[in-house]
C-alpha cells in the first residue's frame, strides 16, 4: 500500500512467443524470466499483491514458487500475439478483486522480459507517480544520439533515404534533442488511466529515467547478453537495491 492506496502488481506472462519460443521460462543464471520478476515484486513492500496473468499452466506453476499468486488463467481471447496490454491488464485487475475482494488504486506492470531491473528502480517509478499524481509512469532509457530518429535511413527495393525528410538537414548531434525509450522495468498506472481512460498513457504520463544497462529479451541473442551482463555482476540477474 502506498498513501493509503492498494497496489496490484501484474507480471504478464503468456505461453506463446514466436520470436523466442518458451520465452518467459527462458532461464538468466539458472532463474527463468518470470521468477525474477517475481522475486523483484517481493523485494518491494508496498505491493499489496504481485500476480501472474499467464494461459500457461507451466509458467503458472513456476511463477508461484517465486512468490507470485495464479489466482487466475487468462482466457485464450486475451492470449494472441496482437493483444494489447491496456487489455490484459484490465482483465488483471478485474479477475483480482474478484478474487480477492477487494478495489485495487494503483497497477505496476512488471514485464518478464525485463530481467535486470532492481527493486530500488520500481520503487523509484513509484516515487514519480505518487509525486505527480499521475495517471501512468513509464521507466525510460535515454536513446543514443547516433540512433536518433532524424538519422535513420530507409530502404524501398534498392532505393536509400531518410526516413524522416528533417533528415538532411542534420549536420550536428547538438542539433538533436533528447529522446528516451521504453525499457519494461515497470509501468505505473491509476485504475483510472486503465479503466475509464482506456489507455496504457493516460493524460497525465512521467517518465522515471533508468541509466543502468537493459536488455529487453525478443531473441535467444537477448538473453545471451542478458546472461553476460547479470554474469558480470557476481552471478545473479537481479539486485536487491
Amino acid at each position: 500500500m502506498i498513501r493509503g492506496k492498494r497496489l496490484l502488481a501484474v507480471v504478464p506472462a503468456r505461453g506463446g512467443s514466436k520470436g523466442l519460443p518458451g520465452k518467459n521460462l527462458r532461464q538468466i543464471c539458472g532463474v527463468p524470466l518470470v521468477a525474477l520478476a517475481g522475486r523483484v515484486a517481493r523485494l518491494v513492500s508496498e505491493i499489496d499483491r504481485a500476480v501472474v496473468s499467464t494461459d500457461s499452466p507451466e509458467i503458472a506453476r513456476v511463477a508461484e514458487q517465486s512468490g507470485l499468486a495464479a489466482p487466475f488463467m487468462r482466457p485464450e481471447a486475451l492470449s494472441g500475439d496482437f493483444i494489447g496490454d491496456v487489455d490484459v491488464l484490465t482483465h488483471a485487475i478485474e479477475a483480482s478483486e474478484e478474487c480477492d475482494g477487494c478495489r485495487y488504486d494503483i497497477v505496476i506492470m512488471l514485464q518478464p522480459t525485463s530481467p535486470l531491473r532492481t527493486a530500488d528502480e520500481v520503487r523509484r517509478c513509484l516515487d514519480v507517480f505518487v509525486g505527480n499524481d499521475a495517471d501512468s509512469v513509464w521507466s525510460v532509457s535515454p536513446v543514443d544520439r547516433k540512433y536518433h530518429p532524424l538519422k535513420q535511413l530507409a530502404i524501398e527495393g534498392d532505393r536509400l533515404s531518410y526516413y524522416d525528410p528533417v533528415g538532411p538537414t542534420i549536420i550536428a548531434r547538438q542539433q538533436l534533442n533528447d529522446l528516451y525509450i521504453r525499457n519494461g522495468v515497470a509501468y505505473v498506472l491509476s485504475r483510472d488511466c486503465l479503466m475509464e481512460q482506456r489507455s496504457l498513457m493516460g493524460a497525465r504520463a512521467f517518465a522515471c529515467v533508468t541509466t543502468a544497462p537493459h536488455i529487453s529479451i525478443d531473441t535467444a541473442e537477448d538473453l545471451a547478453r542478458a546472461e553476460r551482463w547479470a554474469q558480470t555482476q557476481g552471478g545473479s540477474a537481479t539486485a536487491s537495491d
